[in-house]
């Protein structure tokens, strides 16, 4: 058994957790470590890191805390362990927060300042505002001086930071792609609405704003390269609030928050391509039309354009409310496009353009004067100019306004949706 046994460090590193993580599941929930030899640190056994695996697992995915630990509890204990109510000097030490590592991960006034030092029940930042996971680097510690970990800007008590305390509040607008790398995730409305706290130069924290616990989670996960527990969150969210909900709620704060990291420190490019897999992964999975449904939707990127994401959600989403549609990917040229339009005759033709580069208006000026222009033509994304696109071409600010437009050009006798606000160019 001692063989087996771990520290708190090598626990940590395991789970992608800060030591301090470990401390507050151990003195809050009773998830510590469970083997004891007299004279030394108390060690985790094989039984304690499957019950913290539980517990990382069902909190990344927005579990209440406490409701996590209660399902960690019930990993069956072993039986050739010592009772934690153990009184050595070693066992008194580990029982107020104390381990072989803790020399390395000092628990300091930012720590408490954090929430880790909170009452019970607080809403903290290594917990239930999910904070603590994604801070944590490749070794399992807290970035940042003294392992401290900046608020989320979220003012309420316990809530482990304040708007004055956590950076500048920066509104994210389309305008970011055109600062060289992008993350193809901005729908123009949301984009002006949307706010994160952030702050420029190093740590391992994707800020998620004022997003909820799935998000959070999620960023958790994407931090932790953590690709199993990103689908299942995903999986989850989209199961959930539908795919329109999964996108504006969980998924687009996440995928902002990793594009403003990147911004700061020009890292964690790995971060962005295993969270967009996955993310393309689940809204794959959505279930699509019958295939006797002639698809009357079409779907691409502009020419040149590369970023296909939000092309993908909007065609999960139509697909959940009944409507098929073709997607033709990125970088589609325009004579290509023409060709698709002539071949297939669709109702609806949805162009998205991430970079200003690529949001030309010829292209629209091509397809609408080749003799095949759809019933609805509609520009998605922050690329298209401002001003200047043919008349009779329709801005898209939304992904639920996106669903809204096509299925009523497409698929009419379907039930109305949520109604939206689409802008005509003039």
């Amino acid at each position: 058994m001692a063989d087996e046994a771990l520290t708190a460090g090598a626990v940590a590193r395991r789970l992608g957790v800060a030591v301090t993580t470990l401390r507050t599941w151990h003195q809050r929930y009773g998830l510590g470590p469970s083997h004891h030899v007299p004279g030394h640190h108390r060690r985790y056994t094989r039984e304690d890191l499957e019950r913290l695996q539980v517990m990382r697992r069902l909190t990344a995915q927005g579990v209440a805390p406490a409701e996590a630990a209660a399902w960690a509890r019930r990993v069956p204990m072993p039986l050739d362990v010592s009772p934690p109510s153990d009184t050595s000097g070693g066992a008194a030490a580990q029982m107020r927060g104390g381990d072989s590592d803790r020399s390395s991960t000092p628990e300091t006034a930012a720590d408490v300042g954090s929430g880790r030092g909170a009452a019970p029940g607080a809403a903290t930042g290594s917990e239930s505002d999910g904070a603590g996971d994604s801070q944590a680097g490749a070794d399992g510690y807290p970035s940042g001086p003294g392992g401290s970990r900046p608020g989320f800007g979220d003012s309420r008590p316990g809530s482990g930071g304040s708007a004055s305390d956590a950076g500048d509040v920066v509104p994210l607008h389309g305008g970011r792609a055109g600062r060289g790398r992008s993350i193809d995730v901005v729908w123009p409305e949301f984009a002006g609405s949307l706010t994160v706290s952030t702050r420029d130069g190093g740590g391992h924290t994707i800020r998620t704003g004022r997003a909820g616990p799935a998000a959070r989670g999620l960023a958790r996960a994407a931090m932790r390269l953590d690709g199993p527990s990103l689908r299942d969150i995903l999986e989850m969210a989209v199961a959930g609030r539908g795919v329109v909900g999964a996108w504006e709620e969980v998924i687009m704060p996440v995928l902002i928050g990793i594009g403003d990291r990147y911004e700061a420190t020009r890292r964690f490019i790995e971060v962005e391509h295993l969270i967009s897999r996955s993310v393309t992964e689940v809204l794959g999975t959505v279930a699509r039309p019958p295939t006797g449904q002639v698809p009357r939707v079409l779907l691409a990127a502009a020419d040149e354009e590369q970023h296909t994401l939000p092309l993908e959600a909007l065609a999960a989403a139509l697909a959940e409310a009944g409507v098929a549609s073709r997607f033709f990917g990125a970088r589609v040229p325009t004579p290509a496009l023409i060709d698709a339009v002539a071949r297939t005759g669709p109702a609806a033709v949805v162009l998205w353009s991430q970079l200003p580069e690529t949001g030309d208006p010829e292209q629209w000026v091509q397809l609408l004067s080749s003799g095949h222009a759809p019933l609805l033509s509609a520009a998605a994304g922050p690329g298209w100019p401002a001003d200047g696109l043919p008349e009779g071409v329709v801005r898209i600010g939304s992904l639920q306004e996106g669903v809204r437009l096509v299925a009523a050009a497409a698929a009419p006798e379907l039930p109305d949706f949520p109604t939206g606000r689409a802008q005509q160019s003039q």
